[in-house]
């Protein structure tokens, strides 16, 4: 029985797949966007078992069945809500909800195993799915997964005082004065964050409206920025954007 996953988040795709294998179930790979998906699927032989992220880094996976026609069966994991979720059950679709519960998992797995057993498919209508998801404005995230040692750490982003840039890694920094460090770009960051609440200040800096705990004149028409507890350097608005960050502050 093989089986892949699904998921835009990596940190949380390989502690997944550890749940999985625990079960004795083989994940042979693991992807991590639309994009990615489509070509994997159109070269290689399809998995019994599949599962999948609902929103992903960029779009809706059930974008992956427009493009190609797959026959596995189909364990969603989502964040959404029990509204949503309602929509799952109607369906006569398996989800497990994040995080994931390994007892959830285990009943999903197996679940999927009587079915297989039995040769038994679900003809799943992607399109009525979609609209149940397809939301009326752009999802941002709201929480993180970080690895530190063997463990999984869950921050929200209320607790994220900014994002930095160091030595080509990208981090996350705490109200709490902690660094964490994230499998991911400011540039993938900007893009996934509420644009009211957060900023991205400079090449090195993304900041919530939050944090900003005083603003100062610095030289060359600049401004610099002092947050609660991030001391490590100057976090500075740069020249070509201080006119849209007053803007933002306004």
């Amino acid at each position: 029985m093989n089986i892949i996953i699904i998921e835009d988040e990596k940190p949380a795709a390989r502690l997944l797949q550890r749940k999985v294998e625990l079960l004795g179930l083989k994940v042979i790979t693991m992807l991590h966007s639309v994009e990615e998906s489509i070509h994997w699927f159109s070269n290689n032989q399809h998995p019994d078992l599949i599962f999948l992220d609902i929103q992903l880094s960029d779009g809706l996976s059930f974008e992956i069945f427009e493009k190609v026609k797959i026959n596995s069966a189909i364990i969603f994991t989502t964040a959404y809500d029990e509204y949503a979720l309602r929509a799952f059950k109607l369906n006569s679709i398996d989800y497990l909800l994040k995080p994931i519960d390994e007892e959830e998992l285990k009943i999903a797995v197996d679940k999927f195993q009587v079915q297989f057993s039995k040769k038994e498919s679900l003809s799943l209508n992607f399109e009525q799915i979609r609209s149940m998801f397809a939301p009326t404005e752009k999802v941002y995230k709201s929480r993180f997964t970080v690895k530190i040692g063997t463990q999984i750490k869950i921050i929200n982003v209320s607790e994220i005082e900014c994002f930095f840039s160091e030595n080509k890694g990208t981090y996350i920094h705490t109200f709490d004065n902690r660094n964490y460090l994230l499998d991911t770009t400011l540039e993938i960051l900007e893009e996934e964050l509420e644009h009211r609440s957060w900023f991205r200040v400079s090449r090195k800096f993304i900041v919530p409206l939050t944090a900003v705990k005083e603003i100062v004149v610095y030289s060359n028409s600049r401004l610099k920025i002092i947050l609660p507890t991030y001391k490590e350097e100057d976090v500075i608005v740069s020249r070509e954007k201080v006119s849209d960050f007053k803007n933002w502050m306004a």
